[in-house]
């Protein structure tokens, strides 16, 4: 057991005891250490202001992805290299991605360009990146700058980021390597006392022990959500268990019919399996938040905190699947719609934790389509979001599946347009009329910020119709402006 947390700096490993429950990264940054090149903006994972690197050794190689400091707890950062924007120079000497931006002109008040300096510091350091515009654009979704347009800044790093790294970090990698290793010692963390912790279990059985004994514990996983209710909620969480120690719980398996999904796999690393079920699936998941949530997001908590707003459990509902839960030594799975019980309640009983899900993918003769509606292409929360799977025979519907977020007060099924489209033909338009008038009768959504009441049934009923004209043949480059299925294939087959 280990009472103090592990990370490197600079080439040094530091160790820190003395940290609260949800003392943030930022915090730690800016006040203890007086690193002020990382911004405070937005506080919420929004602005990008505040983006940093962490350095992972993934597959014996490290690996730098960008984070929002701002709703990184410290104490996620264990066995981490933390790399800021002080430390990309080396001797007065710039760093290649800053000489390009000061080259280019690409930043004017400055305020922002330490994060997006930072964006593309991992893009450089990611070899399997696609050289184009669209990339760099995609990585700096979440990097927001009002002073300056962006083509000065994607210019210097089409010019930078997609050439063989060269910096310190490259020649010192076997170094950082090792240490990165021999930092992952496989000990559970606790710091605190009973009645107020941050914990950190290295196995599924520390975890499950820890948590029976104190169930009122919050448990973190990428902290996406937890961090607002630090930030801006300013809620009191004496006790926080983090699951970013437990290996067993981060796994992505493909396997016969479909994907196996650990609960604190990170969005990013699932994008790329998920997207290979469907071409719908990648296009959507591209869009939950920027390059640094789905970097700390997981799938399982987008599930866990219950949202009924969340992206990824309308898809998942429409293609039914299931998740496991464990409590002590037990486990039970249950269907992923059967999960969420009212606004803000889950079936889950005290103790009971999200191990993972398994995912089926669509199987011969069913068309999966999904939409995601937000007022920004980019890094916007879903005003509507839909999911439908259709069993299709000889042309005819024999059965549907049609699931959606933002219409009700959790996920759910619109269970009236299921029965009703069964025997609907897909060539024959006129077939479907019921299922479009039935999908009014499904929901009775509210009003808010986002959209209106109104305006959620409307787009709801054109999303199924959308749907049905995708699934009778017609190609997306001519139903879609963005996420088209074509484009979609081609990039990840």
């Amino acid at each position: 057991m280990r009472d103090a947390i592990r990370f490197m700096r600079g080439g040094e490993v530091v160790e820190v005891a003395n940290i609260g429950p949800t003392e943030t990264l930022l915090d730690y940054l800016r006040l203890r250490e007086r690193r002020t090149g990382t911004k405070e903006g937005c506080n919420e994972g929004d602005c990008g202001a505040c983006t940093v690197a962490l350095g992972r050794l993934r597959g014996g190689r490290v690996v730098y992805e960008p984070v929002n400091a701002c709703i990184q707890l410290l104490g996620q950062v264990d066995g981490c290299e933390v790399v800021t924007v002080e430390d990309l120079a080396e001797d007065e000497t710039l760093h290649p991605v800053q000489e390009a931006l000061a080259r280019h002109h690409g930043s004017q008040c400055g305020f922002c360009t330490p994060g997006i300096t930072m964006s593309l510091f991992a893009l450089y350091h990611e070899p399997a990146a696609s050289p184009e515009r669209k990339t760099v654009n995609e990585r700096l979704a979440g990097n927001l700058c009002r002073c300056t347009g962006y083509r000065p800044i994607v210019d210097a790093a089409m010019e930078t980021c997609f050439g063989e790294a060269e910096d310190g970090y490259t020649r010192r990698s076997e170094k950082i390597a090792a240490t990165l290793s021999a930092l992952a010692d496989g000990q559970n963390v606790f710091i605190g006392d009973e009645a107020s912790f941050f914990a950190a279990p290295a196995s599924i059985d520390a975890l499950a022990e820890l948590y029976g004994r104190h169930p009122d514990a919050t448990l973190v996983a990428g902290a996406t959500d937890v961090g607002l209710w630090i930030t801006k909620q300013l809620r009191d969480l004496p006790k926080v268990i983090w699951l970013g120690r437990v290996a067993a719980l981060s796994r992505v398996d493909p396997v016969e019919g479909g994907l196996i999904i650990g609960a604190t796999a990170s969005l990013a690393s699932v994008e790329p399996h998920i997207a290979r079920l469907d071409p719908d699936l990648g296009a959507v998941w591209s869009r939950i938040g920027s390059r640094q949530v789905r970097v700390s997001g997981t799938v399982g908590g987008n599930i866990a905190n219950g949202s009924p707003i969340g992206d990824t459990p309308p898809m998942l509902i429409a293609l039914g699947a299931t998740l496991e839960l464990r409590q002590g030594s037990s486990a039970r799975t249950l269907p992923l719609e059967d999960f969420f019980v009212d606004y803000g309640k889950q079936d889950r009983n005290e103790a009971e934790f999200l191990t993972g899900l398994f995912v089926p993918a669509p199987g011969a003769g069913q068309i999966f389509r999904a939409y995601k509606i937000s007022k920004r292409f980019d890094q916007d929360i879903s005003a509507i979001m839909a999911a439908f799977l259709l069993t299709v025979e000889n042309g005819r519907v024999i059965e549907a599946r049609i699931a959606f977020g933002g219409m009700a007060a959790t996920p759910k099924r619109a269970r009236r347009a299921e029965a009703a489209l069964g025997g609907a033909v897909l060539a024959e338009p006129g077939t479907w009329g019921r299922a479009l008038k039935a999908i009014e009768r499904d929901f009775d959504p509210i009003s808010d910020m986002r959209a209106s009441s109104e305006y959620r049934t409307k787009v709801s009923r054109s999303l199924l119709a959308k749907a049905l004209v995708e699934a009778a043949g017609m190609p997306s480059e001519r139903t879609r402006v963005e996420g088209r299925r074509e484009e979609a294939r081609e990039h990840h087959v």
